[in-house]
């Protein structure tokens, strides 16, 4: 396991430039292989999750090849085999499989997915759709069969119960070849829809109306690449950026970012009194003085990101007054409390849900663990903030979701250092 170092009480400086979106690239691998060509992704983030799809691309006897921020996935020669249950059980975005093998093949069997234990997240809207378009779904053993190979798939209406970023991306992969139209009601509208969409537009899909509720994908015979793609920038990135900045920075500017992406954490950092440059592409935070408690509520797109919820928590513990989170996406996301709490934050939570903040005048360094990806993240700038040395363990999780962190922090001005992991080799 890999643990990160950081002696805090050095305030940041600089510019950082944020990587392409951790959650597009982990649809986008699986959906490469829809492709009837090699295909191309270029600003894709080095991260674990990367190395763990590549993993199982390669049981499927699908080269690819990163290198200086490009990937190259060549699936002409893919076959059929059972994938790695580690890799399959190393994240949650590993679903993306199901889909993209239904559309490929008709069939696909996959170990349950993994990932960071947020509480229940289940997978019924994802099986609601695969079973509309006419597949059967079973489970034996923790292994998922979907299988519609004796009379191919076929385009249907599916209305999702609840707004799910994954059923809508699934059901869009396996929709993508089906025979006629597929629609779909109560479609998820984040940004990383659009661009797996665009990717597969671009290699000749049919697909309409992402960025609304409504979807329509007229299927397709073949896929072929013709261009590169570029993975739109991480909007989660550069909101922990922010928060970093306007917690403990004299002037951060964040580069390679789509503002619109942004618009519900800018508007309650601005509520806060953060004082922002807004470019065309990038950010700008000047430092902070007296920031004011707000109320947070985490929503579907374009509401306030649930990924977001965690990292914005340290700064919070700089605001006058009490700030209340209430996460209505994943209620159980509350794992970074009881370390914050050791570091000396005034935080709690007594409803499933309800975060409540207040006013915290020192962080002290201590050892912590990071339970998942955006946890670690919130103590990564808690320990930035903090006096004295913290020690986050459980470390993977973060460098999971954030391209090439060390680096960047440091170019920041953090004091950081990562053991028990090769990060030169973090890619296969």
């Amino acid at each position: 396991m890999a643990k990160i170092i950081i002696n805090g009480g050095r305030r940041i400086h600089g510019e950082v430039t944020i990587g392409g979106a951790k959650n597009s690239t982990v649809a986008l691998i699986p959906a490469a292989i829809l492709a009837d060509s090699p295909v191309k992704f270029d600003t894709v983030p080095q991260i674990l999750d990367v190395k763990n799809l590549q993993l199982i691309l390669q049981a499927m006897n699908v080269s690819s090849v990163f290198e200086n921020g490009e990937l190259a996935i060549d699936p002409t020669k893919i076959r059929e085999s059972d994938l790695p249950s580690g890799a399959i059980k190393s994240l949650r975005a590993s679903y993306y499989f199901m889909g993209a093998l239904l559309g490929r093949f008709g069939r696909a069997t996959v170990t349950f997915p993994g990932g960071d234990n947020l509480g229940r997240r289940p997978i019924d809207q994802h099986i609601k759709g695969f079973e509309a378009l006419g597949a059967t779904v079973t489970e034996s053993n923790d292994i998922i069969h979907i299988d519609a190979s004796d009379h191919g798939l076929v385009g249907a209406r599916v209305a999702l119960d609840t707004v799910s970023v994954g059923a809508t991306i699934n059901i869009i992969l396996a929709a993508v070849k089906a025979k006629g139209q597929t629609i779909i009601e109560n479609a998820a509208r984040e940004p990383e829809i659009i661009d797996i969409a665009t990717f597969l537009n671009n290699m000749g899909a049919n697909i309409r109306g992402v960025g609304t509720d409504t979807i329509r994908i007229m299927g397709v015979d073949q896929l072929i690449a013709r261009n590169t793609h570029t993975v739109i920038p991480d909007r989660i990135e550069a909101g922990t950026y922010m928060s970093m900045a306007a917690a403990f920075g004299d002037g951060v500017t964040i580069k390679n970012v789509i503002p619109e992406h942004l618009e519900s954490f800018t508007s309650k950092l601005i509520e806060m009194g953060v004082n922002l440059d807004i470019g065309e592409d990038a950010i700008h935070v000047y430092p902070s003085e007296e920031l004011q408690a707000v109320a947070i509520k985490t929503m579907p797109y374009p509401g306030f990101a649930t990924d977001l919820q965690q990292p914005v928590t340290p700064l919070l513990l700089l605001a006058d007054g009490e700030s209340t989170i209430y996460d209505t996406i994943y209620p159980k996301r509350v794992r970074h409390i009881a370390e914050l709490r050791r570091m000396g934050g005034d935080i709690s939570s007594l409803k499933p849900g309800e975060i409540k903040i207040n006013h915290s005048a020192r962080l002290v360094g201590t050892t912590v663990e990071a339970a998942e990806i955006r946890a670690g993240a919130a103590l990564i700038i808690a320990g930035i903030m903090a006096d004295g040395t913290t020690v986050i363990n459980n470390a993977d999780h973060i460098l999971r979701g954030y391209d090439r962190i060390q680096e960047k922090l440091t170019d920041l001005g953090v004091d950081i250092a990562i053991e028990g992991i090769d990060l030169i080799n973090l890619m296969p």
